[in-house]
């Protein structure tokens, strides 16, 4: 596998969508992740109406492992498939992110970009 470097999210044109989108911009080839796994990822998070960049792993220069139920509900849907070596776009709207407006998160209302490299599954 050639060492992946951080992405770079294209600003999408459009309304944002109302349903989860999952995009695979490299399929991996090894152990494939489990609704309710551990996963070891690198990740790039995005809003969707700004291009803000809001969270990273890349730019704390090392991968994080999550519980896949700890995360938010299009993580939870969006990853489970996914092989180690792949790199995969999510589309979470806020329903599937932070939630709607006003619940309390500085994210909650928006509509968010994820681009995920799986490093490892348990």
């Amino acid at each position: 596998m050639t060492e992946l470097q951080k992405p770079e999210i294209e600003f999408p044109e459009g309304p944002a969508p109302a349903e989860l989108v999952v995009e695979d911009l490299v399929v991996g080839d090894g152990d494939e992740a489990v609704a309710g796994g551990v996963v070891n990822v690198h990740y790039l998070g995005v809003d969707y109406e700004s291009g803000d960049e809001f969270d990273s792993s890349w730019s704390r220069g090392e991968p994080v492992e999550f519980p896949l139920p700890m995360l938010v509900k299009g993580w939870q849907l969006g990853i489970p498939g996914m092989k180690v070596g792949g790199r995969r776009k999510l589309v979470c709207p806020p329903a599937l992110a932070y939630g709607e407006a006003g619940m309390g998160h500085p994210l909650s209302g928006r509509t968010l970009i994820f681009v995920i490299d799986l490093l490892g599954t348990k």
